[in-house]
């Protein structure tokens, strides 16, 4: 019997805006140090916008040129991918309006914190009144009775749960190891592996960079403590299921599978980042339940830093009742971007609503100098992805449901307004 003959796949109509669109991120790149995040496309592109080093204004207007070639697109996907195809489509929109957005800030357009997150990240975070920091304060001070200020209760309080330096590489190695032994396969590919390298002077405590071929070098910033509760975090975070898992998958299933170049190229300042740290955020409350959790730390991580594994419950009421504080972080940004405070202010405004200590706040505020209104990204980012992929369960409230619309969030092109 001779074979049958596979016909050929259609052509792809969004191909050469999905080219232009990586060469337009590019060229931004030139311009903002920070815009891009990763690139394993064609080197020689790369090489071709350092070598001619578009001006941004020329950027702008190529960029509109591409607008208008996307929106002429007419041609209809397979019906039986046509949401996927629908995403994409909308992806490349809405990334291409953010591009512009950015290009207009780096030519001196002012935003205010809302108007920027929104042309940047596809999202603008509620405001939250005072009051609800303070009522949660108020639990934080019957729950740290003592001598001094309640910051600097609370910081003699977590000076008990700092991971000795000598400690932690092992203690973060072992958190990665938890990790990935209770992610499932996620039909990640078999070569998909990271590096860890510790730093100093940054404004962030972790990062992932990701280099293509399923490879990440993630970056642990060593300037200041790190606490126990950090190594979980950051080891969801950034490693499993964080943003290497999403980046991998994306690689895999829209690079390597489908040939969206477009995901070749990851501008930071654009929608796809609150995808990335919301779904980075949230995977890890869905790798590990608290009481997961807590057992994990106690029986682990705990002895494996020298800390009293005793005292490991204590701490994780504390930080639960902190965490309810994370919004602080959104309005003192929101007030210094809009000129409302100034930076002491921030700081101390960080210092009484969201309770960084003056080294930490200090540092939050570089954080938000260097990147912005990137802070929503964390908790808005969460809050958004988890109530998605709780809507998306539906009746269904099992472990390997939630692990399964999680995965196909991580492995789409869905847009921020896309989860609502």
């Amino acid at each position: 019997m001779s074979a049958q003959t596979v016909p050929p796949a259609p052509p792809d109509p969004y191909r050469s805006v999905a080219e232009q669109y990586v060469k337009l991120v590019l060229a931004v790149g030139q311009h903002d140090g920070d815009y891009v995040d990763a690139f394993y496309g064609p080197p020689e592109w790369l090489r071709e916008a350092e070598t001619a080093k578009k001006p941004l204004a020329a950027i702008d207007q190529q960029a509109a040129a591409v607008e208008t070639e996307l929106a002429a697109i007419t041609a209809k996907p397979d019906p039986k991918d046509a949401e996927m195809w629908g995403l994409r489509r909308q992806y490349l929109t809405r990334q291409l309006a953010a591009l512009r957005s950015r290009v207009a800030m780096l030519q001196g357009k002012r935003l205010t914190f809302d108007e920027e997150s929104l042309a940047l990240y596809d999202a603008i975070a509620p405001v939250k009144p005072v009051s609800e920091f303070e009522a949660v304060i108020a639990q934080l001070e019957a729950k740290l009775p003592g001598a001094g200020t309640l910051i600097e209760r609370y910081d003699r309080f977590k000076q008990g749960f700092v991971i000795p330096t000598a400690r932690i590489d092992r203690v973060f190695q072992e958190a990665i190891r938890g990790c990935r032994g209770r992610v499932p396969s996620l039909n990640l590919p078999l070569n998909e592996r990271f590096t860890v390298e510790y730093v100093t002077n940054k404004s962030w405590s972790g990062y992932n960079w990701y280099q293509g071929d399923f490879r990440s070098l993630i970056q642990v910033n060593t300037d200041l403590p790190i606490y126990i509760d950090r190594a979980i975090d950051l080891a969801c975070h950034e490693g499993y299921p964080g943003h290497h898992v999403y980046n991998a998958l994306l690689e895999k299933n829209l690079v390597k599978d489908r040939g969206w170049i477009e995901y070749t190229v990851y501008p930071l300042f654009s929608p796809q980042s609150l995808i990335a740290e919301g779904t980075a955020n949230y995977g890890i409350e869905v790798t590990f339940s608290k009481p997961d959790r807590l057992a994990f730390e106690r029986e682990v991580l705990f002895p494996l830093a020298g800390l009293q594994a005793a005292r490991a419950a204590e701490y994780y009421e504390v930080l639960d009742l902190v965490d309810r504080l994370s919004y602080a972080g959104n309005e003192a940004a929101r007030q210094y971007l809009d000129g409302k405070i100034d930076r002491a202010a921030t700081v101390a405004w960080l210092e009484k609503y969201a309770m960084y200590t003056k080294p930490r706040a200090e540092q939050r505020v570089k954080f938000i100098e260097q990147y912005r209104s990137y802070v929503i990204n964390y908790n808005l980012g969460k809050d958004l992805v988890r109530a998605y992929v709780e809507r998306k369960m539906g009746r269904e409230k099992t472990p390997q449901r939630r692990w399964r619309e999680f995965t196909a969030l991580l492995s789409s092109p869905r847009l921020p307004s896309g989860l609502k």
